[in-house]
């Protein structure tokens, strides 16, 4: 009868602590696991399920692993957050694995991805025919975001307006958390004067910009540090 209690009373606390930890880790762990909150996630779960049946292992012990974990996690959240570096070592970077309707067949074995895998996450966006597609990214939560062609997307008010139909490419990203991403001006003949004139016209410098993205229209989109947005709606 004792031993029932105490298992009653480890799975809840087992429980109570795994929900605890989820809240701390915060919104992110819940909707797109990257490769260390996928790895804290397993090990969590581990311990979690040793504290609730184990009698051998000490629970403070138990609980020192959790903290510890939880501790790292949390931290390594704080530091991609700032560093893109850490980031992209950390999480991965997305891979292009078709482009102009056309399978880049390296890509898709580097990723460990089959045609048979490929072929059902596009049928599960309704894509049966890869001439309709111009860009697909595997992201780096493991799904597939697709950019269709001008002509096989959705009609907009501002299609018919301007009765646009040029060829898109693929956005670029320039600036990241105040730094340029020269390697990507490089690849896509970017000149840096260009982005510079760009930012002067608005008063602004590099390390003002929190992102800034060339656009499949080909304009610059940026976002500053400082949006000067006075009520935000998620305050929390």
């Amino acid at each position: 009868m004792v031993e029932n209690v105490m298992i009653l009373v480890r799975s809840f606390s087992a429980f109570v602590f795994l929900l605890i930890i989820t809240r701390i880790l915060g919104k992110q762990t819940l909707s797109n696991m990257n490769f260390h909150e996928f790895v804290t996630a397993i090990v969590m779960g581990s311990i979690a399920a040793n504290l609730a049946f184990n009698e051998k292992l000490q629970t403070i012990h138990l609980v020192i692993s959790l903290a510890v974990f939880t501790g790292t996690s949390y931290l390594l959240s704080k530091i991609v957050v700032k560093k893109r570096k850490i980031r992209m070592w950390a999480e991965g970077t997305p891979t292009v694995i078709i482009e102009n309707g056309k399978i880049l067949d390296d890509n898709l074995r580097k990723n460990d991805l089959t045609i048979d895998t490929l072929n059902q996450m596009l049928r599960q966006k309704d894509i049966f025919d890869y001439s309709e597609i111009e860009y697909a990214l595997l992201e780096i939560n493991g799904k597939i975001s697709v950019m269709k062609k001008k002509q096989h997307q959705n009609v907009t008010l501002k299609d018919l307006r301007k009765g646009s139909n040029a060829s898109q490419k693929m956005p670029v990203e320039l600036i990241m958390d105040g730094n340029l991403l020269e390697k990507n001006m490089k690849v896509n003949s970017i000149p840096l004067d260009w982005i510079l004139e760009k930012l002067k016209a608005r008063g602004k410098k590099v390390n003002d910009v929190f992102y800034a993205v060339k656009g499949t229209d080909g304009q610059l989109y940026i976002d500053f540090y400082k949006d000067k947005i006075q009520h935000p709606i998620d305050v929390e």
